[in-house]
């Protein structure tokens, strides 16, 4: 058996970027709070020290026991490049919303930045979608889109 459980933020701020996936997209938190470490978490991490602290958030559209958003900060951080949309690996998380212009502007107002531009572009065999990419406010990609029938 096979089944989705999370996608993984590695935040410099997991407090504040938790908060924005809650405002914005209205996910819950799934205690415990973890505040994880040891020689345990060495091993299976391979990174030696390793301290995490962070959450799960429940994502929206989904019942308990779905998949999640899980936002950590290690205590001690690699210093990363930007990301962009064309890097290799994963680039971007998806929300479907009802409005995606109204959803950018929540990014935007609640410390998130806009990315490219809301586009509507018919895609052969699959409908109408409207999307547009943009940045939480610790630069990690989210693309906003919304299928028409």
């Amino acid at each position: 058996m096979v089944k989705f459980g999370h996608v993984n933020l590695v935040a410099r701020d997991w407090k504040n970027l938790s908060e924005f996936y809650i405002r914005v997209f209205g996910c819950k938190p799934l205690p415990p709070e973890r505040d994880l470490a040891g020689a345990w978490l060495e091993k299976a991490t391979g990174v030696a020290g390793a301290r995490i602290q962070g959450l799960h958030l429940s994502l929206p559209g989904y019942t308990a026991g779905g998949p999640t958003l899980e936002i950590f900060q290690y205590m001690d951080q690699v210093k990363a490049s930007e990301n962009s949309v064309n890097q290799a690996g994963f680039a971007h998380i998806a929300f479907q919303v009802d409005n995606v212009r109204n959803y950018l502007g929540l990014i935007i107002a609640n410390g998130g930045s806009a990315l490219g531009e809301v586009t509507t572009r018919m895609i052969a065999g699959a409908g109408k979608i409207t999307f547009v990419y943009a940045k939480d406010p610790e630069g990690n990609i989210i693309e906003l889109q919304t299928w028409h029938p």
